[in-house]
């Protein structure tokens, strides 16, 4: 399932991962994750926004009351302990697809699902479980299907 939560006021900023995490009722440390296309206004002492593989156990602790904001950023999750050969690394500044495909997929082909931090003023979640899906659109009831953004989008153009 793919979700978008954009223009309202239910959260003080986007794409604070802490409270994406949180609302989605998903442990981080369930999961490895590899972070790319990273840019954010804090860079924590040890942290670098080059791509990278991060355990849960890391991502926790970067993100756990830090209270920061991603600008831009893809998060992907796979299996804990795995990791795939990244051809090409998955990116959110200049992505079309989010607004394009219907059916809109994880980037990373090993990855479980993708949270996205859209330019400061979105939180996309590609591939997520229906468990995952109602838990945030509980806590943030302004999201939105993906699909419904994307139909809006094409019949724009």
């Amino acid at each position: 399932m793919n979700l978008i939560l954009e223009k309202t006021d239910q959260v003080p900023f986007f794409t604070d991962m802490e409270s994406v995490f949180h609302a989605l009722k998903i442990p981080c440390q369930d999961y490895d994750w590899y972070l790319s296309d990273l840019d954010t206004s804090y860079y924590p002492e040890g942290f670098s926004p080059r791509d990278q593989w991060m355990t849960g156990k890391e991502l926790s602790r970067l993100i756990s009351g830090q209270n920061f904001q991603f600008n831009w950023g893809v998060f992907s999750a796979v299996p804990k302990g795995f990791h795939c050969e990244i051809e090409d690394a998955p990116f959110a500044d200049g992505n079309s697809a989010y607004w394009i495909d219907p059916d809109y997929h994880p980037q990373l082909r090993c990855a479980l699902f993708e949270i996205t931090c859209w330019d400061s003023s979105a939180t996309i979640l590609a591939g997520i479980s229906p468990e995952a899906a109602a838990n945030f659109l509980r806590a943030f009831p302004d999201t939105r299907p993906l699909s419904d953004h994307t139909r809006t989008v094409s019949k724009e153009k």
